[in-house]
């Protein structure tokens, strides 16, 4: 029998309220044992919660969520308790003390909906990806994914590629009935339409991982430019130590930021010079693979020792620094701020939002948010193309496990084929509770 298992779903701490959740055949044994029965199916009801020697650890609203009618389709009750610590561990205790109940592990519930056929793996991803939400731009895309977004597609592209299959198969199974020719046509010319359909959902790709990811902004600049002092200023905290002696950033630094509703990775690094001390020097070449990646590079030099920065194939930001120290900024800037006074702070916070907007933005919204998806639509696209460029000379057999082989990546994609290995790696990644 299936264990049922227990978690608090709500965030960890003291709240006003907690819910913990139950999932599994042993939903009902516990409700009776600690609320005294099942309530009416989705319809809370407030019950006074004892423990296994009848000492009252709350009164709480109960709901019973019968199976297959639930998230996980298994019978599911929740405990909205108070959310103070004893509470919540007293009931998991109880809980867990009944035979048939254990602690879930991290993304359980959501395992069991899945593998239940209550979503499929890209929904779950997505709901996944709900949690981790910073920036709205994030929500945005996390909501079409959960909805099925990506599955949708995948289903239509599943349900044309089985079509096409039947039509070569035909061919293998009657080679001599007279409409056998035209079959391979019209499989050939279904995988020449959805290889295009795939890899326009792959020409998103890109951005669709780096909105899960932010938009990398680089800060780069010579020594005491004030590229830590910017990153403290910008985050609002010290995150980075200021110091006047040059060389003091040696290694990377990140902050994540929410800039106008784009997600945003903004990178501190290591002043640029020539240097003898081969431990600056590795941060120095840090530096310069991280800008060479990035979506925008931040170029900081002082208002009154304006530098030039290396040739970079990115989008430049020149800033001058330090604007307080001098009667006007230099000609070789963008823009001038001064972290001291706070002047065109906000004005270059609005050309961040601009450009992580610009990279984050474009086309439709994304189809394909995770390496994962890319790595499977790839693999599909590769076979689909062999069976839209096959010809007379080409045995149909090869065609058809093309189109097998097509069929199967959709299945990883959508987690509806075995594939254990990729539900640990996955689910692993989830909060204990969901």
């Amino acid at each position: 029998m299936t264990a049922t298992i227990a978690a608090l779903s709500s965030g960890a701490g003291k709240a006003g309220v907690a819910v913990v959740r139950l999932s599994g055949p042993a939903v009902g044994a516990a409700l009776r044992q600690i609320a005294g029965g099942a309530p009416t199916p989705r319809m809370a009801a407030l019950r006074r919660l004892r423990g296994a020697a009848g000492e009252e650890i709350d009164r709480a609203l109960v709901l019973f969520l019968p199976g297959p009618a639930s998230f996980t389709g298994e019978d599911v009750a929740e405990f909205h308790v108070h959310g103070g610590r004893a509470v919540i561990a007293a009931l998991i205790d109880t809980l867990t003390a009944i035979p048939g109940i254990r602690l879930a592990e991290p993304g359980e519930f959501t395992r069991r909906a899945v593998e239940n056929g209550k979503l499929d793996l890209t929904a779950a991803e997505g709901i996944a990806d709900l949690v981790e939400a910073e920036t709205a731009g994030q929500r945005r895309q996390a909501l079409r994914q959960a909805g099925g977004a990506l599955e949708r597609a995948a289903s239509a592209w599943r349900a044309e590629l089985t079509r096409a299959l039947a039509l070569l198969e035909a061919e293998i199974d009657f080679p001599d009935e007279e409409d056998v020719p035209a079959l391979f046509a019209v499989a050939t010319a279904t995988a020449t339409r959805l290889v295009g359909e795939v890899e326009a959902a792959l020409a998103g790709a890109a951005r669709g991982e780096r909105l899960r990811e932010g938009a990398r902004i680089v800060i780069a600049g010579p020594p005491n430019a004030g590229k830590s002092t910017l990153l403290n200023a910008l985050a609002r905290r010290d995150v980075a130590i200021v110091s006047a002696i040059p060389g003091t950033t040696r290694d990377t630094i990140e902050v994540h930021l929410d800039l106008d509703g784009y997600p945003a990775t903004l990178i501190d690094t290591a002043g640029l010079r020539q240097t003898e001390d081969p431990v600056e020097a590795i941060g120095v070449a840090r530096a310069l693979d991280r800008a060479g990646s990035a979506d925008l590079v931040v170029w900081l030099s002082p208002a009154d020792a304006p530098a030039d920065p290396p040739d970079l194939a990115v989008p430049l930001l020149r800033v001058a620094t330090k604007r307080d120290r001098i009667d006007s900024p230099p000609q070789r800037c963008d823009l001038a701020i001064s972290a001291l006074t706070g002047a065109g702070l906000e004005t270059l916070t609005d050309r961040l939002a601009q450009a992580a907007r610009a990279a984050l933005e474009g086309g439709e919204a994304a189809l394909v948010t995770r390496a994962r998806h890319r790595r499977e639509l790839e693999a599909m696209a590769v076979h689909l193309g062999r069976v839209a460029a096959a010809d007379a000379a080409t045995p149909v057999e090869f065609a058809a496990e093309d189109l097998r082989l097509a069929v199967r990546a959709i299945g990883r994609l959508t987690g509806s084929v075995d594939i254990d290995e990729i539900y640990d790696v996955i689910f692993r990644q989830f909060c204990i509770g969901k």
